[in-house]
């Protein structure tokens, strides 16, 4: 997954090129900042969830966003995911454009990112998800009146 081509949507995060900073006694490589988290109001919160595997092709009927806050998915193994994402056009999803992360790649949805739900597509689907704990809505839904086939 290039990190360019998601920019509009979101941020990929790895530890690519050198690291920012030694640490640890020189055995740690501390990739800095990678990700642009941002919350309206609330707090970040590390929530784990466990998704089932998928299969392409895939056919995607729904994408969401989140209005309050962006939202980061750390897969808890090395297997790819699949990331999927629209344009925000004047309120509502665009076309849909889908990503397949390379191994050891986690992305980070911009807060008002229309995306599709969380898609791995091995076992055992573990991800830790940092996103915005608080009052109030901030899921909205959109479903397609025709559904994309996403191969």
């Amino acid at each position: 997954m290039d990190a360019a081509e998601f920019a509009p949507f979101g941020d990929v995060l790895e530890c690519s090129g050198a690291p920012d900073k030694i640490i640890n006694q020189g055995l740690c490589g501390r990739f800095h900042d990678r990700a642009r988290l941002d919350f309206a109001d609330g707090r970040a919160g590390v929530s784990l969830f466990r998704a089932e595997p998928r299969n392409l092709p895939l056919t995607l009927e729904m994408v969401e966003r989140h209005a309050q806050g962006s939202q980061c998915f750390v897969p808890m193994s090395l297997d790819p995911f699949l990331v999927i994402v629209c344009p925000d056009e004047g309120g509502v999803p665009g076309e849909p454009r889908a990503f397949r992360t390379k191994p050891g790649q986690a992305v980070n949805f911009h807060r008002g990112t229309w995306h599709g739900v969380l898609t791995p597509l091995h076992a055992p689907g573990l991800f830790a998800v940092i996103d915005r704990i608080g009052d109030g809505a901030n899921l909205e839904e959109h479903w397609f009146d025709t559904p994309y086939t996403v191969r």
